[in-house]
């Protein structure tokens, strides 16, 4: 009765609160700023559309938080693990949900976060297992997506005469299509086809049609088999020190997620060409508290292969390449030289509050792995085999949250990773992490919550806090403090480096948000452009500052404004840098009508690569466009979508970009001459 009362009352409060239409499936703040931060470090825009297929799905079929496991949980990606934990010790306690706003009375859940999953979920009785099982094959969704895009002028590559070999013999279209039949989050299996702009397509050396294609079956809950993978899928252990495939984020706004949370097995089906595996994986349910998976897989990769001058005559492998281009002859010669064959697993056992897993992975080369040893490079992986092994754990005790993983590679090198999360307060949460990983540690797919790319060669504690004084303001803020004990790109002496971060939310209605935030990084670099034996390494300060504003105007209408300044050395007269970036958006989205359209206008000036700046847009579905900004000039874009029939949905995507002063963009093959880049895109998806 006393549940039922308090029910009401959270439900009658809440009517004016949440009462909005649906909104589309677009990445928030924080999201924005993670993807912009990943593309920085790696430079390079992020094929894994992963995520935004499963908020799609989530849309769709909104997951039943009365039977959802920790799992599934996880998979919406916006709650953290004190946050899960929290749900489940709710459930368990007091049963099931009675209406979604109960969310409300559950520990660690604010309106914010209520606010962003409540289109993704939802409350009810489950479903008995056998009707289930039979909805899997008859009931779900198929759908199909056509993207083409294409940079209008032309390259370099692609303008050289047919004589020369060095060019791009293929079109200038990219093309993306991917079949998919989907049972909500149960079952699904599609095939993926992806050719780059100057690829061949069904002629030369790519007469099956596209350059790459992919396949995979994906399913859940199977009796004792919690998740079946075929074809293609990643693997993710622990906390990514020894293999973590699927999309994972590093230091942002959002600073309380540091801990990498996702499945051990997850299907693939985007247009990456190198990080995944292909073969076959099962978790299994062996009781009620302990799991198993298992994978295996054998897959080609490109490659340089050198011959060896030594009696084995065995040729090496010099590096593994990634890009997934297959243009130019050179490109062409190096795609599927060599195979690789992987295998791992997992045991894991998981109570309540507790959870430890034991993790192993290895992996054969058809050729030994033997690259140009340099200073820094030293330590990397040889041979043709190579494995790493694991432990990880998460206990959680009331409001604190613990969780990390110890890791050994073939050689004996280890590398740990440990972190906390802990809400001192309703309005105040913290979250550390704390890494110690050595200079001699290697790994082939680790990506845990480090400062590099990889985990190696790394020291660091990173320190996050997260307050809310009053209901409209947030303040978030972290500290990170690391060093490296070897050389590394770039960089030829061990060193040490600082990042701090602060930012202010401020939300006092539904219509406005904004935030300001300042960012300050000193890291070390090589000291470029004198003539010198050995390159001397200095702390490069580097800080941004950065605010944007969204105002929605009526039901259909959102303008946005952002304004970033930046500083590179500013000390050094002759090497300092600033940039400059500011744009204005606008959206319409007309209710109940087919037709939806945003657009952007956005003025930059940087002086040089170091000031350079990465900005996200918006994009046709499940796409995205994190451009880089170097120079001087103007961009603008404009979106279509159009619902053509409640089957068939469409979009039109125009970019431009216009520098000032340029008489070439781009260098290599990639140049083109004059001041402008034009791209277009069109998609159609088609769901039956």
């Amino acid at each position: 009765m006393r549940k039922s009362l308090t029910i009401f009352l959270i439900v009658f409060s809440s009517l004016t609160l949440y009462a909005q239409e649906e909104n589309p499936v677009q990445p928030g703040s924080k999201l924005e700023q993670q993807l912009e931060n990943l593309t920085e470090l790696q430079d390079s825009e992020t094929e894994d559309d992963s995520y935004l297929q499963s908020l799609v799905q989530f849309r769709r079929h909104p997951l039943n938080l009365n039977t959802a496991t920790a799992s599934e949980l996880r998979e919406l990606r916006f709650l953290n693990a004190l946050q899960i934990q929290s749900l489940l010790r709710y459930r368990l306690l007091l049963g099931n949900l009675i209406n979604i706003y109960e969310l409300q009375a559950v520990p660690g859940f604010d309106v914010e976060t209520i606010q962003r999953i409540i289109g993704f979920v939802t409350v009810g009785n489950p479903l008995p297992f056998s009707a289930d099982m039979k909805a899997r094959f008859t009931e779900g969704q198929h759908s199909i997506l056509i993207r083409g895009q294409q940079v209008l002028e032309k390259s370099n590559g692609f303008i050289r005469p047919d004589s020369i070999a060095n060019r791009y013999p293929g079109s200038a279209q990219r093309l993306f299509v991917r079949y998919k039949y989907v049972y909500r989050n149960l079952f699904q299996f599609g095939i993926v086809g992806d050719k780059d702009a100057g690829e061949q397509f069904f002629k030369g050396q790519q007469k099956s049609g596209f350059d790459f294609y992919s396949f995979h079956l994906f399913a859940r809950k199977l009796g004792p088999v919690k998740l079946l993978a075929l074809g293609d899928f990643t693997v993710n252990m622990g906390q990514g020190l020894i293999h973590w495939q699927s999309l994972a984020f590093k230091k942002s706004a959002d600073v309380v997620a540091v801990k990498r949370q996702a499945d051990i097995l997850r299907p693939y089906n985007s247009a990456g060409e190198y990080n995944f595996q292909r073969g076959i994986g099962a978790t299994v349910g062996v009781t009620k508290k302990i799991d198993v998976t298992a994978f295996a897989s054998y897959r080609n990769l490109d490659a340089s292969l050198n011959g060896d001058t030594s009696q084995t005559n065995e040729d090496f492998i010099s590096s593994i390449l990634n890009s997934g281009y297959h243009r130019t002859p050179n490109e062409q010669g190096k795609k599927n030289l060599i195979t690789q064959t992987s295998f791992g697993g997992n045991i894991s056992y998981n109570s309540n509050n507790f959870h430890l897993g034991a993790n192993g992975v290895g992996f054969m080369f058809s050729s030994p792995l033997q690259k140009d040893i340099q200073p820094y490079n030293q330590y990397s992986i040889q041979g043709k085999s190579w494995h790493n092994y694991s432990l990880d754990y998460s206990y959680t005790y009331r409001n604190i949250h613990l969780f990390g993983e110890a890791a050994m590679d073939k050689n004996g090198s280890k590398a740990l990773v440990s972190g906390l999360l802990a809400s001192l307060d309703p309005r105040v949460d913290a979250s550390l992490v704390y890494r110690n990983i050595e200079k001699t540690y290697q790994t082939l797919y680790g990506n845990a919550f480090t400062e590099s790319t990889f985990p190696t060669n790394e020291k660091g504690l990173f320190a996050g806090l997260s307050i809310k004084p009053i209901p409209v303001i947030r303040i978030d803020a972290y500290a990170d403090i690391f060093s490296f004990t070897w050389l590394k790109f770039r960089v030829d002496a061990p060193s040490q480096g600082t990042e701090y971060f602060i930012q202010l939310n401020y939300k006092p209605n539904k219509q406005v948000e904004l935030y300001t935030r300042y960012r300050n990084e000193n890291k070390p670099i090589n000291l470029s452009g004198l003539d010198l034996a050995t390159r001397s390494v200095f702390i490069r300060p580097r800080q941004d500052w950065r605010t944007q504003v969204s105002y929605k105007v009526s039901r259909t209408v959102t303008l946005r404004n952002r304004v970033q300044l930046l500083w590179y050395n500013p000390k050094e007269k002759d090497r300092s840098q600033e940039g400059f970036v500011s744009y204005v958006d606008f959206a319409y989205k007309p209710l109940s009508k087919p037709l939806s359209l945003n657009t952007r206008l956005q003025y930059f000036e940087t002086e040089g690569f170091d000031s350079r700046i990465y900005v996200y847009e918006s994009d046709v579905l499940y796409s995205f466009s994190i451009p880089q900004f170097i120079g001087k000039g103007l961009r603008y874009y404009v979106n279509l979508n159009y619902d053509v029939t409640k089957k068939m949905t469409v979009w039109f995507r125009w970019a431009q970009t216009i520098y000032q002063n340029h008489s070439s963009i781009g260098s290599g093959l990639d140049e083109i001459k004059g001041n402008k880049r034009s791209e277009v895109k069109l998609q159609m998806m088609y769901n039956f």
